[in-house]
């Protein structure tokens, strides 16, 4: 995806924000980023494989959270908030 196009989907991000994560999910090798010699400048970032690897095991988190929202809202109103992990 090209930057705007990043900027858009996630609402709220600032210019700053996004600019410092994705140079910081390039260095850790999850996204790559392809400059394209063309005026106007075009850049491009896709994820790697070790960055899809890892977009599939967030999406299983999500959708178990998501199977499991009612259980752990339930555990949450009915314990003891203070006690220990």
């Amino acid at each position: 995806m090209r930057f705007g196009a990043l900027r858009r989907l996630i609402e709220g991000v600032s210019q700053k924000m996004l600019t410092k994560t994705l140079r910081k999910l390039e260095g850790d090798g999850l996204v790559h980023r392809q400059v394209y010699d063309e005026m106007p400048l075009r850049v491009e970032h896709t994820l790697t494989p070790l960055g899809q690897e890892c977009a599939r095991l967030v999406n299983k988190i999500e959708l178990w959270a998501e199977e499991n929202m009612d259980e752990i809202g339930r555990a949450n109103n009915s314990g003891d908030e203070t006690r220990p992990l």
